[in-house]
């Protein structure tokens, strides 16, 4: 990519949200029950694929969006700490910042303290799924 854009035929064509968010677990069955039973993601299919012995389930989201679940044999470990280039975290949206907390502490989950957001007035906490991938509850309304 070059320091200046050229403008193509997608003017007026803007994104129109996140289709889905791929994670690698490195315990497939562990991740899962995470992700369905703790945080309460929609299973909408699951394929074993044999070819690559590996696992992926689509999820879904209240909001139509989607997490895409995959395993792989012996992926190396995600390196979260210090801070890198990339993708730095997953947030969700939700309504009760403090029952969501109560509800991971009541699992086992390790939770940091709620933060409030000077910028935007809603309140977040950040938490870790079983592979260290941080993620955050954000209390607020969507975006319009």
């Amino acid at each position: 990519m070059t320091d200046s854009l050229r403008i193509a035929g997608n003017q007026g064509r803007p994104l129109l949200g996140i289709h889905h968010v791929a994670i690698i677990a490195s315990d497939y069955g562990r991740s899962k029950r995470f992700y369905v039973e703790l945080l309460g993601c929609t299973v909408i299919a699951e394929h074993f694929r044999a070819q690559r012995k590996s696992y992926k389930l689509d999820l879904g989201l209240p909001d139509g969006s989607q997490l895409e679940l995959f395993s792989f044999p012996e992926p190396p470990a995600r390196l979260s700490r210090p801070e890198a280039c990339g993708l730095r975290h997953l947030a969700f949206r939700v309504e009760d910042v403090d029952a969501w907390k109560t509800h991971l502490e009541c699992n086992g989950v390790v939770v940091e303290t709620v933060r409030f957001d000077e910028y935007t007035g809603h309140r977040f906490v950040f938490f870790a799924d079983p592979d260290g991938l941080p993620l955050e509850l954000y209390e607020g309304v969507p975006f319009r």
